[in-house]
């Protein structure tokens, strides 16, 4: 029994020592509370859950960075940009918008906004010279049905591509990314917005639009024909009916 109690005496004095170490260490000088990591924090953790993972501790000045975090609401709507390993202290350069996490091939979609994809061939996709980030027109065409004449009309403009998955099962990089140039099979070769290596298949095109046009994008999709055009911030955009025979031919 004796000897129990000596070891449970020296252990919380072992403790003691240990806990007061650090205090010891700054005895003297002068210091700064920072948020130091305490346990792995994934890349892409929202710095609203940051409570689990760092806590704040006193670091000599001489050893802090220019840009600590000294109050988590600084960094607040933000996600960590890369693995944050325990020990080192939080900064605030770790932290970007979500949006930038985006990968390569790929824009972000825009607030408020859902997207939606369609598999269309390389006749409908400018020959497969689109890519994410690119703006296109849109041109839905009907055929005749009972009473219905045969239209077509531009239905939407400077509607934003999010992504483009090539023939070769790629994604397109266009004004997001700048991929290295590779050759394809034939010898020709494809990078940026020149897909010239996958001008033929299908593509699957994806849209950010409202909800209220991906229903009308879904339809056309199923009943009709879509076609897209080169949509740049500078092209004049359509506001015409829709057209039949009689407007085409005069």
């Amino acid at each position: 029994m004796a000897a129990l109690i000596v070891a449970i005496i020296g252990t919380v004095l072992l403790i003691t020592y240990v806990n007061a170490a650090d205090s010891r260490a700054l005895a003297g000088v002068q210091t700064e509370d920072v948020y130091v990591v305490q346990k792995l924090i994934p890349a892409g953790t929202p710095a609203a859950n940051l409570g689990d993972y760092v806590s704040k501790k006193p670091v000599p000045k001489n050893a802090v960075p220019v840009d600590p975090v000294t109050d988590l609401t600084s960094v607040q709507g933000k996600v960590a940009s890369v693995a944050l390993q325990p020990g080192e202290q939080l900064l605030t350069t770790r932290f970007i918008d979500p949006t930038s996490l985006t990968p390569p091939g790929r824009v972000a979609v825009p607030a408020g906004m859902q997207e939606v994809t369609l598999k269309l061939s390389a006749d409908r996709v400018v020959g497969g010279d689109i890519a994410a980030g690119d703006t296109v027109g849109i041109v839905i065409s009907f055929a005749k049905e009972d009473a219905l004449p045969a239209q077509t009309q531009m239905t939407f403009n400077k509607v934003l591509v999010t992504a483009v998955q090539l023939p070769s099962g790629t994604l397109a990089q266009g004004s997001s990314g700048s991929p290295t140039p590779q050759a394809s099979q034939g010898g020709s070769v494809a990078g940026g917005n020149a897909n010239s290596n996958a001008s033929t298949g299908d593509y699957l095109v994806t849209f950010a639009r409202p909800a209220s046009d991906i229903e009308r994008l879904v339809y056309a999709d199923l009943y009709g024909q879509v076609y897209l055009t080169k949509d740049p911030a500078s092209a004049a955009d359509s506001n015409s009916a829709p057209i039949d025979r009689t407007k085409v031919l005069r």
